[in-house]
């Protein structure tokens, strides 16, 4: 058996400890969380399972950029100097500047859908969001805590022109990740029973 057949036959055996990390996985705040972050090897392995994404007509509508080490102090001046300029306080600028200090590594999901293309940008965007969550999920095997969010430096142009997004691209979301500092909470789950239907 090649090495190819192997990797396909391994894909078709039950994996319940792939099942438990889903039913189980919990975000952590990126105000919670501290060293150690992923490493150079581990880095490769989360960015290398958020492509796997399910990807209609393998476009690759998505890219990566990371921010470690300096790096997330030069966004953190990007979005001081954009929530300067929008004439925010200074202790709300400063907040802003150590924004990205708050995890060891964020990963920033560029979507990059193309338009006027017989795959619905729809259907781009949505690949951009599961992109996302394999990488939450990937941190998570590795031991690491993650969140995903946009909030306002994700929309604001001086802020997308200053992370170097061409036109046409969105932020699908930042994630963080880290050590959690404490144990992560449960939060609530929906009630399955009231969005489940059968037809």
């Amino acid at each position: 058996m090649s090495q190819s057949d192997s990797e396909i036959t391994a894909f078709n055996l039950p994996a319940p400890h792939a099942l438990d990390l889903l039913l189980t996985r919990r975000s952590g705040s990126a105000k919670a969380m501290q060293e150690p972050g992923p490493g150079k090897k581990q880095i490769a392995q989360i960015l290398k399972a958020g492509a796997r994404a399910p990807d209609h007509g393998k476009l690759f509508p998505w890219r990566f950029i990371l921010f470690e080490g300096k790096g997330r102090e030069r966004a953190g001046d990007i979005l001081a100097a954009a929530a300067e300029a929008e004439g925010e306080r200074a202790r709300q600028v400063e907040e802003e500047r150590a924004r990205f200090l708050r995890a060891p590594l964020v990963i920033g999901v560029i979507s990059a859908a193309r338009e006027q293309h017989k795959v619905p940008v729809w259907e781009q965007e949505l690949s951009a969001g599961a992109v996302c969550q394999n990488i939450l999920i990937a941190a998570t095997a590795l031991g690491f805590v993650g969140q995903w969010v946009t909030e306002w430096y994700a929309y604001h142009p001086a802020v997308k022109t200053g992370l170097g997004l061409m036109a046409g691209e969105r932020i699908a979301g930042f994630i963080y990740i880290g050590t959690a500092k404490d144990e992560l909470e449960e939060r609530p789950r929906p009630d399955m029973e009231k969005i489940v239907s059968r037809f």
